[in-house]
C-alpha cells in the first residue's frame, strides 16, 4: 500500500488550504485515515481521522471547529480541509491508513504511511 498526501503550500494566517490523500490498492476503503503533523523539533501529533465508511470523524482539540476531514466514497481520496489558519499549524502534514476501519489518535494504530505535504501557515 503506497499514500500519497498532497496539496500542502504557504498560506498567510486566516487563510485555507485543502489536503488530499490517495492511496494504492482497493481496499483503502475498508480502513481508517488519519491525518497527522510534525512541526520542526517537536513530535508528530494526531490532527484527525475518518472511520472506513466516513461516518466518524474525530479531531485534536487544535483541529476542531477550523479542520474538516472527510473521505469520498467514489475514489477513495480523503481530504483535510484546513480553515483559519494560524502560523503553529505550520508543519509537514502525514496521512496514514489505519490497521482497521476504527479511527484512533495513537499512530501506533496506523500501518502505512505517506512521505507528507509541508504546510506553511506565515503570520
Amino acid at each position: 500500500v503506497q499514500l500519497q498526501a498532497s496539496g500542502g503550500g504557504l498560506v498567510q494566517a486566516g487563510g485555507s488550504l485543502r489536503l488530499s490523500c490517495a492511496a494504492s490498492g482497493r481496499t483503502f476503503r475498508r480502513y481508517a485515515v488519519g491525518w497527522f503533523r510534525q512541526a520542526p523539533g517537536k513530535e508528530r501529533e494526531f490532527v484527525a481521522s475518518v472511520t472506513e465508511r466516513g461516518g466518524s470523524t474525530f479531531y485534536s482539540d487544535s483541529a476542531k471547529g477550523r479542520f474538516t476531514i472527510s473521505r469520498d466514497s467514489a475514489d477513495g481520496m480523503v481530504y483535510l480541509q484546513m480553515n483559519s489558519l494560524k502560523p503553529e499549524d505550520t508543519a509537514v502534514y502525514y496521512c496514514a491508513r489505519g490497521s482497521t476501519g476504527y479511527s484512533a489518535s495513537d499512530s501506533n494504530e496506523y500501518d502505512y504511511w505517506g512521505q507528507g505535504t509541508l504546510v506553511t501557515v506565515s503570520s
